[in-house]
């Protein structure tokens, strides 16, 4: 019908933006691990629009009862400790976003993720904004803007890092880059996509497909 509202593009414009670009990346009927997953968004998105088999853990617990409260496989863990519970190659895809930030070992996250997944989808925000170093440059003080919107003494954020840190902890590891992108927070993915020099200065966050190399 002319002018219906189709409700499944409604909820997506809705979704916060890396959580639509990670979704975009997922293939049809992929099994799917979010960790971090909130209040399941992203696990229910997948689950309507690409069929996916997915599930998520999540620390929050109110977030939890929410996820669980609508329907979705949800259930309370620790991205620091409950990976290693994960048999290997149990899923094809294991997202984590917004969140490698906030956990205590990343690196060792990262490896569980590939353990235990194909691919590992990622969405972080990238320390290495010009805002960011202007900011630290002109006030001498951690910065604010729409991405690192907590005061210092309030984020959950421990291992801030830049798009650049990241490429070179996936050459250190041995991951290979299967596609990445950077974006504003509007949404804008150019000129940025193919140069992670100007993605680096210009790039809000960032999203990485990654993979372990062939032996």
């Amino acid at each position: 019908m002319n002018g219906a509202v189709d409700p499944v593009r409604m909820v997506a414009k809705n979704m916060r933006l890396d959580l639509r670009l990670i979704s975009e990346m997922v293939t049809p009927r992929a099994r799917v691990l979010d960790i971090g997953c909130g209040d399941g968004a992203l696990i229910g998105h997948l689950f309507r629009t690409r069929g996916c088999d997915a599930r998520g853990i999540e620390i929050d617990m109110a977030e939890v009862t929410r996820a669980v409260a609508h329907g979705l496989p949800v259930m309370h863990g620790d991205a620091d400790s409950d990976l290693s519970q994960y048999p290997d190659a149990a899923f094809d895809f294991v997202v984590l976003s917004r969140t490698l930030q906030a956990v205590e070992r990343p690196r060792e996250v990262l490896r569980q993720m590939l353990r235990i997944g194909e691919h590992a989808i990622l969405s972080f925000p990238n320390f290495g904004h010009w805002q960011v170093r202007w900011q630290l440059l002109a006030n001498g003080r951690m910065p604010m803007t729409g991405v690192w919107d907590r005061p210092w003494h309030e984020t959950p954020n421990i291992h801030p890092c830049t798009i650049r840190d990241f490429f070179v902890l996936c050459a250190e590891e041995g991951y290979a880059v299967e596609q990445w992108l950077a974006v504003d927070e509007a949404g804008q993915k150019a000129p940025w996509r193919r140069s992670a020099t100007l993605a680096n200065l210009f790039g809000e966050q960032a999203l990485f497909q990654l993979r372990k190399k062939a032996a």
